[in-house]
């Protein structure tokens, strides 16, 4: 899977909330000032040639929609983190995270409640 630039992947972020758009429905998203209308066809165009984005024609206008959910990205993308910076290790990733952001007692007790039910989800499946 290529990756995505942070312009493609911000588009990709309102198709996959639109589901379903029209290229002025993905320019409406943006804040104010919003982009060039040409520049984000440029964008979809390439999200197309890229294979991230496939669109149905009406006439002249195209509906675009995605070819890939947004949790598949993020997980191929966070495969790709964990290889490149914690030697393929999600364990190290998640200490990691655990250690350098301003979890508070609450978030991290969250966290460890997420990760007894995973052990007790893949203890039950080993029985």
């Amino acid at each position: 899977m290529k990756e995505l630039t942070k312009a493609e992947e911000q588009v990709m972020q309102y198709v996959w909330k639109l589901e379903k758009a029209f290229l002025k429905d993905i320019v409406e998203q943006f804040p104010e000032p919003k982009p060039a209308y040409t520049t984000i066809s440029t964008v979809v165009r390439v999200l197309v040639r890229k294979e991230f984005l496939k669109y149905e024609s009406f006439g002249k206008i195209r509906q675009y929609h995605a070819t890939i959910s947004k949790e598949a990205y993020f997980k191929k993308h966070m495969k790709e983190v964990i290889g490149n910076f914690f030697n393929g290790s999600p364990g190290k990733f998640a200490l990691f995270f655990a250690n350098n952001e301003d979890l508070n007692l609450t978030e991290l007790e969250q966290m460890k409640g997420m990760l007894e039910n995973k052990i007790s989800e893949l203890k039950d499946k080993n029985d």
